[in-house]
């Protein structure tokens, strides 16, 4: 105490700004490692930059089936962008390469120029959109394989997408791509970017 003040110690240093949709602007590109034979535990060969939305669009085909619903591709193209704009936020470093993302199951599997016709309408009808918290909050949409023919009910609501589930819950029960999204990642919304 001093002349009357009490000090409760050094003062805290500001927050770190969150990352919204708001204050920060899609990528134009992202930094993918390139490893050997698209093995996980491959060696990386090189980092390759990619236009974002080509990056998205040689993913959803390799993550989602190109014969599923429009719908369950669609949820697919939001959540794969969703991921892979996280990533580049956050890079990683690893044996002197700094990356994104990588070509592998460690991240999202990328196959370049593996875009199909109905994959890329997928990435273009969601392209203006995003799925996040109601603050905007840029957050990485995890997903999982699941299992075939079926919601996949254990993923429900979990924060972690079943692609499978978006196929069941697109063609069997018809919900539309918005709906889908929020089964599994309740509370965001859709916001236009």
């Amino acid at each position: 105490m001093l002349g009357g003040i009490v000090f409760s110690g050094i003062p805290k240093e500001a927050k770190a700004q969150t990352q919204t949709i708001y204050n920060t602007a899609m990528p134009s590109v992202i930094r993918v490692a390139i490893r050997s034979n698209n093995d996980p535990w491959g060696p990386i060969l090189w980092v390759q930059t990619v236009g974002f939305q080509e990056y998205c669009s040689d993913v959803l085909p390799n993550e989602w089936m190109p014969s599923w619903s429009p719908e369950a591709l669609r949820a697919g193209a939001i959540a794969i962008k969703m991921y892979a704009w996280y990533c580049t936020l956050h890079p990683t470093t690893e044996s002197g390469f700094t990356y994104d993302v990588d070509n592998t199951t460690n991240f999202q599997m990328y196959k370049y120029m593996s875009g199909t016709p109905i994959t890329n309408q997928a990435i273009q009808q969601t392209w203006n959109l995003a799925y996040a918290p109601p603050n905007g909050e840029i957050v990485q949409l995890e997903y999982r394989s699941g299992w075939l023919d079926t919601a996949n009910w254990v993923f429900v609501g979990s924060n972690i997408m079943s692609q499978w589930g978006t196929e069941y819950l697109g063609n069997i029960a018809r919900l539309t791509y918005s709906q889908i999204l929020n089964m599994y990642y309740p509370g965001y919304v859709i916001h236009g970017i």
